[in-house]
């Protein structure tokens, strides 16, 4: 693909999400008003997307990358098992991320509702806010270590 298409729908996918909140950024705050900005949002999204995969998987730009990535893979020797350990360390982040966010969201919430009812306990709560977090940093140096395999 041409470095202006992609430029372009970089351009455009920032645009679908700044232009639904700037546009409906002035005037009173309702809730109906986050409502319009969130389905207009989502509408330039997607439309932009399908778009874009209509451009990326038209016959001549599909047939020009490909040649393109055998001609790179060729030259740097690539094969299916570094593909797959790129995957491993990407799904290996992605999910340890989304299991961190998960345990995160559970023990802030109730570490907020302790501290609430009594401001001594600040401490222990915190510890088991830094625990779930430490599950994103495990993941991401078991990313590494798959990465120095490769």
């Amino acid at each position: 693909m041409s470095l202006l298409v992609k430029i372009t729908l970089a351009i455009a996918l920032i645009l679908t999400i700044a232009v639904p909140f700037g546009a409906f950024a002035a005037g009173e705050k309702t809730k109906g008003r986050y409502k319009i900005a969130l389905a207009s949002n989502l509408v330039l999204f997607f439309g932009v997307m399908a778009v874009s995969m209509f451009v990326l998987f038209s016959g001549n730009a599909q047939a020009a990358d490909a040649a393109e990535t055998a001609a790179v893979a060729a030259a740097a020797g690539a094969s299916s098992s570094t593909g797959l350990g790129y995957l491993a360390a990407a799904l290996s982040t992605g999910l340890s991320c989304v299991g961190g966010g998960i345990a995160v969201s559970a023990a802030a919430s109730a570490a907020l509702g302790a501290i609430s009812e009594d401001s001594s306990i600040l401490g222990k709560s915190l510890i088991f806010v830094g625990l779930a977090e430490g599950v994103c940093l495990y993941g991401l140096i078991i990313s590494f270590m798959i990465l120095g395999q490769l």
